[in-house]
């Protein structure tokens, strides 16, 4: 038999019962192109539930999210919290609920793309696989910021792959078996972030299997658009250092000092900014080039300023369990 072809038809028959949990707050904008997401899913619709959990939302979320789920042709099954105000109580919900021995996630302002599923699941072929991340890749965007952030690659599952303490996935684009799970315990539920790499580490460091990247499951996602989105993204990831250095030993980042930061600005108005006017002039270079510097310090200062202001509440410490 041709070796190409037997991979082929072991991949398409390497079908597992996944469930699919997405916690949601306020999201009732979100839920139509969402549910399209999900519909368009290439994955066997009779091995997939999709676990939508409501984390106690002000708006019409539950209400509509209650209404897609009738007469779907997928399994859409709504849940609430309304316990506890964190999006890891929410997964943690769906988790409990869930039948399937593969749990995906993604989050509701995130947008799947078909062969998401697919892709997503195909590595646990092998059973030494017991999570997998695929790739996160902006939604398009026209603002300044949108286009830096999209530059950076800020969403990119590359950087928490690469991170200097253990790699780990998002949970925008994250799939754990359960048996994992139970092995190692699930989202600490009053943590407000940070949560997927504490996940990840507790089952990578108890050697219960490894991680796999799978660049083909893509979901999409918005970038900031505002100064203010922007700095409460960084800020929450500074928050994140924090809370990961108190729970694991992460290193934390360093200060950019305001002399440092003022020599870097200095050269940018002195060298830069000539440099990038003149590539601009040329065709060559657009305002993402130009003002690169001080968004980049923007965002560093932001997040060291939540580093610092952090500080790890004792209960989000607890671990639940199976």
């Amino acid at each position: 038999m041709n070796p190409l072809l037997a991979d082929t038809t072991t991949t398409n028959s390497f079908l597992p019962m996944v469930s699919v949990v997405v916690p949601i707050y306020n999201g009732e904008a979100d839920l139509p192109e969402l549910i399209d997401c999900l519909l368009s899913q290439t994955y066997a619709k009779e091995r997939v539930e999709y676990l939508i959990v409501d984390n106690n939302s002000s708006d019409r979320t539950l209400a509509d999210l209650q209404k897609f789920a009738e007469n779907c042709p997928i399994t859409i099954r709504p849940l609430s919290q309304n316990q506890i105000q964190s999006s890891y109580a929410a997964r943690n919900t769906g988790i409990r609920a869930a039948i399937g021995e593969i749990i995906a996630f993604t989050d509701a302002d995130c947008r799947p793309q078909p062969q998401w599923l697919l892709s997503l699941i195909q590595p646990f072929v092998k059973q030494e696989v017991v999570i997998v991340a695929g790739e996160i890749i902006a939604l398009p965007g026209n603002t300044l910021l949108e286009q830096y952030a999209d530059r950076q690659e800020t969403l990119s599952q590359k950087h928490t792959l690469a991170h200097s303490f253990c790699a780990y996935g998002q949970t925008a684009n994250l799939a754990i078996r359960r048996i994992a799970l139970e092995k190692a315990g699930l989202f600490r539920p009053y943590l407000t972030t940070g949560g997927d790499a504490d996940i990840c580490w507790r089952i990578l460091q108890q050697n219960i299997g490894r991680l796999e990247f799978a660049p083909e499951a893509i979901v999409q996602h918005r970038h900031r658009t505002t100064l203010k989105e922007l700095e409460s993204q960084w800020r929450r990831y500074g928050r994140s250092n924090r809370y990961l250095h108190e729970l694991h030993g992460v290193e934390l980042m360093r200060e950019i000092t305001k002399g440092e930061c003022g020599y870097r600005l200095l050269r940018w108005l002195l060298k830069e900014v000539p440099k990038e006017i003149l590539k601009a002039i040329a065709l060559k270079a657009n305002l993402v080039d130009l003002f690169n510097t001080p968004i980049g310090l923007f965002t560093a200062r932001a997040r060291y300023s939540g580093q610092q202001d952090a500080k790890l509440p004792e209960q989000a410490k607890i671990i639940d369990w199976l």
